[in-house]
């Protein structure tokens, strides 16, 4: 059915709901939407926000153009209309995040002791010392003090003899110390500043332990926080039903959409078989219980003589479904595809209720709308394009197709389409695909969906505790045959992250292959899609070194790549949980500069923040080498088949550029002794006259060996401060004796080592050094020859409009 020929069908019952809408349903809808999806999407990419009252009349230059019955000025008007939607979604959005970015936390109330009272906004997920929630805040009693109306605050359970036991929608009083959001810069990594912005979290935290924190009597009445408190008792019944089930993890994501308690190892199985869409609550999941309540109100309905002669059975049975997905979107924690399927369940109600008809793009489109309208951030995560793009590409296959074919042809034409048509969003923000994907989906899907789920919300229920039990055995062979399909050869295909044109052309050559067979030339699609997965990243050339120095926090990670060698040297830090600076920050940026393994990884002593990500990188990556300084009972030794210890002496030559270990000595080496900050490998990598030295924790004593051993070896073009700026580093005689043009202070924003010391900052400053810092400038992108270095500050170069950029005080 042609999208255009419905708009007679139920454009006139939006005309006289509001006059103004005339303009967005005089083009067609999906056009509008996307071109203010468009205009939303763009106003993400400013490092700046625009001056808004110049562009919302120009938003509204389309209004001003009369109906003509001229095919020219037709045409002229519907183009300006589409300029219109852009504009608006990017006034907007503006708009939106102007009035956000307005509730902030001063700079001179970082760090200090805040007495404020408020609720707890979310069900409190655990860390390893403690709770973090999210918490709204209703009043401050330190005298002078402003606090955002929501920030994120940690609880700290060595702080106090008594753990404090928070739940949802209780009231309490907590001293505070708080700090803007601030997180890691780095290429393809998290923003977690613009995250935090989404979720309207202004200042993160945690309670001060030794403080007067108290819970107040009376509960909160606001019907959100209800659902939030019975989320946690669900994710409670959940976990004391099924103890300690390897899988209740799984139960309660599908249940209430908590993935926070699914295991690192679990996600990678589904990520690697293309299943960790199900492992929430989906679209999917709503429209069947949705439909379930609609069928089963539909059929009760009908048997009342009087009630059907007083309200339709049809739309009273819609209204009944979807109130049954508000509830369960709700209780899922309003996630992006949860919203969409719930957006378009209401557009089909209410075209129902105005006996009127629709077109599915259409319901999509208005969907589309909704979700950006109530969240304008939400281009900025995957989840909102894979959710409308598989929808998009389920009408594209089966809308407007000739013929009746059997349900299991139609099942199976719809998982060609998402195998075929999710490639170029899959390879844009993952770059992987799952080669199992379509049959771990075959069987995964009806699982999960018509067996896993129903048995999971009736877990829910009181008395139904052998429900969950069930729900568990049948996630337990879901999740063996997953393993299985999961230990093949090639499950996945790892790769770079394809240019932007790319993705472009591989979406044409995708709808291309999958259009009906009449289209000609199909196979032609196979063509577009092959520049993704051919065009690699450039490689550095000989006698050129790339290097990265990560912006990891508290912690120190660098990556030396030459044009055929990668080294790694150390791994950062671990952050809590299964999270690490390894699967979180270093493996993504290397997968997507095209880096499939690692010629050496180099530990530089066996502090965490040195090493804690290793075992992430280390299953990750291939690694040739392992050189280390690391004690002869530290498992590290073992990760890697070959291992060496690193020493003074050792150099080797890769594409032109000159690598030199520096210390330890050959004697301290062999001493067995953890955490000795002066065993850090020191390395120096030189291409011509230009140096740059990767000292580790080294302190004063090393640089003292250093002085007597290596005076001609050390000055250098850049230095990695040793031991992230500590006083016990960074003597007067070794700054002076590397004099470098640049120096870069590894440290962790507002971190409680007060890394860089200002003295020591100092230092390097009287010394003519232009000083770099990870917590101020992100990652430190450093393109080195014979000629000098090219330095970029990653945050400055890449930054968005929200990007922190506090001025650092110690």
């Amino acid at each position: 059915m042609d999208n255009t020929k419905t708009w007679p069908l139920f454009y006139p019952c939006f005309i006289r709901v509001h006059p103004w809408l005339n303009f967005v349903f005089w083009v067609n809808m999906v056009s509008f939407s996307v071109f203010f999806a468009l205009g939303v999407w763009w106003l993400q990419q400013q490092a700046a926000l625009p001056d808004l009252p110049v562009l919302w009349p120009l938003a509204a230059c389309a209004l001003l153009i009369p109906d003509s019955a001229r095919l020219a000025l037709n045409i002229a008007r519907r183009a300006l209309i589409l300029l219109c939607a852009f504009l608006l979604g990017f006034s907007y959005s503006a708009w939106v995040a102007q009035a956000r970015l307005a509730d902030s936390l001063p700079d001179e109330w970082q760090g200090q002791n805040i007495a404020l009272t408020g609720v707890v906004a979310e069900m409190p997920r655990l860390h390893e010392r403690g709770l973090r929630f999210v918490f709204d805040v209703e009043s401050v009693q330190t005298e002078g003090a402003h606090v955002p109306r929501r920030i994120q605050l940690a609880t700290y359970d060595g702080d106090t003899k008594n753990p404090l036991q928070l739940h949802a929608g209780e009231r309490w009083q907590f001293t505070v110390r708080l700090k803007q959001p601030h997180g890691t810069s780095n290429p393809n990594g998290f923003d977690f500043e613009g995250w935090a912005l989404e979720r309207k979290l202004r200042a993160t935290g945690y309670v001060y332990g030794k403080a007067d924190n108290h819970k107040l009597g009376d509960v909160s009445l606001n019907p959100l926080f209800f659902i939030e408190r019975l989320r946690e008792q669900v994710r409670t019944h959940f976990h004391r039903t099924l103890s300690d089930a390897p899988y209740t993890g799984v139960l309660v994501a599908l249940a209430i959409g908590d993935q926070s308690a699914i295991p690192q190892a679990q996600w990678q199985v589904f990520t690697r078989t293309g299943v960790n869409h199900l492992m929430s609550i989906s679209g999917l999941h709503i429209t069947m219980l949705a439909s379930l309540a609609f069928a089963i109100t539909y059929w009760l309905w009908r048997r009342s003589v009087k009630l059907t002669l007083h309200f339709p059975a049809r739309k009273a049975a819609a209204i009944i479904g979807l109130m049954v997905a508000l509830f369960y979107t709700l209780l899922s924690g309003f996630e992006i595809p949860a919203q969409r399927t719930l957006y378009m369940l209401a557009t089909f109600a209410a075209m129902l209720l105005l006996s009127r008809t629709i077109a599915l793009s259409q319901m999509l489109a208005i969907a589309l709308l909704i979700v950006l309208l109530v969240d304008p951030w939400a281009v900025q995560a995957p989840g909102f394009w894979l959710s409308f793009g598989a929808v998009a590409l389920i009408f594209y296959v089966t809308a407007n197709r000739t013929g009746k074919k059997h349900w299991l042809a139609e099942y199976g034409k719809v998982q060609w389409a998402m195998t075929v048509g999710l490639i170029p969003p899959l390879l844009a923000l993952f770059q992987q695909l799952s080669l199992v994907s379509p049959l771990a989906n075959a069987f995964a899907i009806p699982l999960i969906s018509f067996v896993v789920v129903p048995l999971t919300l009736l877990g829910t229920l009181p008395w139904m505790d052998w429900s969950l039990h069930l729900a568990h055995q049948a996630m337990s062979l879901c999740i063996w045959l997953l393993q299985t399909l999961d230990g093949l050869p090639l499950a996945v295909w790892t790769q770079h992250a394809p240019p932007l044109w790319t993705i472009f052309i591989g979406t044409l050559g995708a709808a291309w292959i999958l259009a009906p067979r009449e289209y000609p030339l199909r196979s032609f699609g196979l063509i577009l899609l092959l520049p993704m997965f051919v065009i690699e990243p450039p490689t550095p050339e000989i006698n050129t070194a790339r290097i990265i120095v990560f912006d990891v926090g508290q912690g120190l990670s660098v990556a030396v790549q030459t044009r055929q060698h990668t080294l790694l040297y150390d791994t950062g830090p671990d952050f809590a949980g299964d999270a690490d600076s390894g699967n979180r920050i270093l493996v993504p940026t290397l997968r997507a500069l095209g880096i499939r393994h690692l010629d050496m990884l180099m530990l530089s002593h066996d502090d965490t923040d040195h090493v804690g990500g290793t075992a992430s990188v280390v299953q990750a990556l291939p690694v040739d080498l392992l050189s280390a300084s690391l004690p002869e009972d530290n498992p590290l030794r073992n990760a890697v088949t070959h291992f060496q210890t690193c020493s003074d002496g050792q150099n080797w030559n890769w594409d032109g550029i000159k690598f030199e270990v520096l210390h330890p000595s050959i004697e301290s080496a062999s001493i067995s002794k953890p955490h000795d900050n002066d065993k850090s490998c020191v390395l120096r990598i030189s291409v011509g006259a230009q140096h740059m030295l990767l000292v580790g924790d080294i302190e004063k004593l090393s640089e003292a060996r250093l002085l007597q051993q290596h005076a001609d070896e050390l000055p250098a073009t850049l230095l990695v401060a040793p031991h992230h700026g500590s006083k016990s580093s960074s003597s007067e005689d070794f700054v002076a004796a590397v004099a470098p043009q640049y120096v870069v202070f590894t440290s962790g924003y507002r971190s409680r080592f007060h890394h860089p010391a200002p003295e020591v900052q100092q230092r390097y400053t009287d010394h003519g050094a232009e000083i770099l810092r990870s917590d101020e400038d992100g990652a430190i992108l450093i393109a080195m020859d014979a000629r000098g270095l090219q330095v970029e500050r990653y945050r400055k170069t890449h930054r968005r409009y929200w990007t922190h950029e506090a001025a650092i005080t110690q």
